[in-house]
């Protein structure tokens, strides 16, 4: 059983939309609380290929200095080792009138598709060009457009967000994602000279500047990251005899709260902190993933563990990415009990003792999966491909290894 408090870093996911975001400055732009994970040291490299000057300031505290930018084309293999490198074109295209990036990787979990920031940027009056290489955009004025997007998506929210903040005229973005990264975000560019209106709500709206680049009065501080924290959460009710997360915002966790309390986990909160310990018996519960505030995709994987060791029978029904349930073979072959229904549904039942063995994380959410099942397993597991973990959990082995886990990087 694990004990103790475990503390919860920046956002993974708003880090890498904000420091894109320092594009559409006319002087250098801090962020603070920066998680030191593997997807910012690559978001941070793309930047200094672009020609910003990237500086570290203290142990979380970076600088982004955009004056001296002199590209407007993303590295391919760089850019297609981050999916999230996209968000770059959005200010590239907002600020120098032109982006040129690499067709979006794809992975295990699936390729993310492109066409809906395309009919975006198009709304935009952009003109785009696509290549064996990737894409080409450009326009001679990028101006305010009233655009629907046809399924909420975050991270194409975020990118057209960005887009309008330097347009000519009014922007209003529909059917817009609700996730919180994204008027933490906001919040931070208005301070700096930008008028979004609704971030965080389905309607959006955005006066752009005209060209007018902002200028930070201060750094931007990245919210605490809810999957580093929800991780956690699932990990107490699977082997917590009391730990404690630290650092968190509970109210960006109320749908995880609410599925694990009704496993028969316990959990306390605070204002800035979640305890959590495991019940005696823990139940199986059926799980449908959503956009926020719905259960999130990045937090299924480790749920479908805790279902491995519930009692009784439960659905997993994936709805966001397809291919995401691809890890499963790997559970059973630790001794898990779960049948494929189609591609989105699994049928777990528990609860099954699990036994070590050798594995390879095969994407981030997955990969800490496969660490989780991996000490409530009997015996020895070695997991390779531990970057994958790297990408999104800071020194994960750490962190872990002070409440109690045996565990250790070889």
């Amino acid at each position: 059983m694990l004990e103790g408090e475990i503390e919860v870093h920046g956002g993974k996911n708003s880090v890498l939309k904000a420091l894109p975001a320092s594009l559409l400055f006319a002087g250098p732009v801090g962020f603070d609380n920066v998680p030191r994970i593997e997807d910012v040291f690559r978001m941070n490299e793309l930047l200094t290929e672009l020609g910003a000057k990237v500086s570290k300031k203290g142990k979380r505290l970076f600088e982004v200095d955009p004056r001296t930018l002199k590209g407007t084309s993303l590295k391919k293999e760089l850019a297609k080792s981050i999916r999230v490198s996209v968000v770059l074109a959005g200010p590239l295209l907002a600020r120098a009138k032109r982006a040129a990036f690499p067709h979006p990787g794809g992975d295990v979990i699936g390729k993310r598709p492109i066409d809906i920031f395309l009919e975006g940027w198009r709304a935009f009056g952009a003109k785009i060009r696509a290549n064996k290489e990737g894409y080409e955009i450009s326009a001679k004025k990028i101006k305010g457009a009233d655009f629907t997007f046809r399924q909420p998506s975050v991270t194409a929210t975020e990118t057209l967000m960005l887009t309008a903040v330097l347009a000519k005229g009014r922007t209003i973005l529909r059917n817009a994602a609700l996730e919180p990264e994204i008027p933490a975000l906001a919040e931070f560019l208005n301070s700096s000279g930008a008028a979004i209106k609704g971030a965080g709500t389905p309607t959006m709206e955005i006066v752009g500047t005209d060209g007018r680049l902002l200028r930070a009065k201060k750094p931007f501080r990245i919210i605490p990251d809810r999957i580093d924290a929800g991780s956690f959460l699932i990990l107490g009710a699977l082997l917590g005899k009391k730990i404690k997360i630290k650092n968190c915002e509970p109210k960006h966790l109320e749908t995880p709260i609410a599925v694990l309390e009704s496993c028969g986990a316990k959990i306390k909160r605070g204002p800035n902190w979640l305890s959590v310990s495991r019940p005696r018996h823990l139940k199986s519960r059926d799980l449908k993933t959503k956009e926020y505030p719905g259960f999130a995709t990045d937090l299924q994987a480790p749920y479908t563990v805790l279902m491995t060791q519930a009692g009784g029978q439960s659905l997993i029904h994936e709805t966001v990415f397809e291919g995401r349930l691809n890890y499963i073979e790997e559970l059973n072959k630790m001794g898990a009990s779960i049948t494929p229904c189609d591609p989105h549904r699994i049928l777990v039942f528990g609860p099954t003792p699990l036994k070590g063995r050798e594995i390879a994380a095969p994407d981030i959410r997955a990969g800490l999966a496969f660490l989780m099942a991996a000490l409530c397993a009997k015996g020895e597991s070695r997991i390779k491909n531990v970057y994958q973990i790297d990408r999104g959990y800071e020194k994960i082995e750490e962190r872990l290894a002070k409440i109690g886990a045996e565990i250790k990087r070889i």
